[in-house]
Formats: C-alpha cells, structure tokens, sequence
C-alpha cells in the first residue's frame, strides 16, 4: 500500500471498478447479439419486403418477430447465460412482453415515416427502420436486463456453485 493509502479505501473502488467493468462486458455481449440481431431483422425485413411485396410495416413486423426469437436465444445462452435460469415460464413470457414493446416502438418509427410523412422509398424505409430498432434496442436492454435476465441471487450463486463442487468430487470419487 502506497502513500498512505488504507486497504479499506482501495476495496470499494477495486468493487465499483469490478462492477463497471461486468457492466462493460455485459453491453458488449449485448452488442453482439443485438449486432447479429440487427442484421437478422433487416435482412429478413428486406427479403420479405422485395419477394412477397407486403406493405412495409407488415413485412417489418414479421422480421422483427424472426429478430426476437433469434435474439432470446443469444441472451439466454450467450448474453446473460450466468443469470438465474428459475422461472423458465416467467423469464419467456416477460421477454415476450418487453420485446413486444419494443416492436411496437421499433415499428411506430417506421409507421410514422411510412404513413405519416410518405417516406418510403427502399433507403428511407431501411433508415427509419434502423432508426426504430435503435430506440427499441435501449427500451429492451433496460427491460430485460432489470425484469427478464435478472441477477441471481448472491446465496443462490454461492449454494449453486457450491453443489457443482460437491458434485465433481462425487464423480472423482467414482472414477478412482
């Protein structure tokens, strides 16, 4: 320890330095998801939009669908993959929820364009639509990072972790 420093005050930098850098990976993780996500969902927006000729906002609608279920299978198993996996019920169906609200706030940007100021040519159609999907994307990240994915409980964790451990000894025991 240098300068007068005491360990009692490094300890809660070293835990807010800890928690912005979980913080940190977390939204990248994030990112990466949502980043495959985005693509899913423009590709499947303009495949729809140029083979089977629905309106915009339909064939937005169904990308955006095909997007959610692409990306509750990146969170679950990528993104938040060390959250609490209890309440498989409750999880799908506030996924569901939040990720409908952000489809409706994803596709009222591209409505709004589409019917309210005429703009929608190919590009424009493509820049509302990612405009939308941004200002959905920072609805869901907080929706499911506060309600969906929530952290699992500290005794939980340790009581879990603790049960792994029991259970390789069990094995190496067997395995002698």
């Amino acid at each position: 320890m240098g300068s007068g420093s005491t360990g009692l005050q490094d300890k809660p930098r070293g835990a807010v330095r800890r928690q912005v850098e979980q913080t940190m990976r977390e939204i990248a993780k994030f990112g990466a998801v949502g980043g495959a996500g985005l693509l899913v969902n423009l590709l499947v927006f303009n495949l729809v939009r140029n083979v089977t000729g629905l309106q915009v906002v339909r064939a937005s609608v169904i990308a955006t669908v095909v997007a959610i279920v692409f990306n509750y299978i990146g969170f679950r198993y990528f993104t938040y993959r060390d959250r609490d996996k209890n309440g498989r019920t409750r999880e799908v169906g506030l996924f569901l929820l939040f990720s409908a609200a952000g489809l409706l706030i994803e596709n009222g940007v591209l409505y709004a364009a589409t019917y309210g100021f005429g703009w929608d040519t190919p590009l424009q159609s493509n820049i509302f639509k990612f405009l939308g999907i941004g200002i959905g994307t920072l609805f869901r990240f907080w929706s499911y990072r506060s309600w969906v994915f929530r952290t699992m409980p500290a005794g939980e964790a340790v009581a879990g972790a603790e049960s792994i451990l029991v259970q390789a000894e069990k094995d190496q025991r067997i395995n002698r």
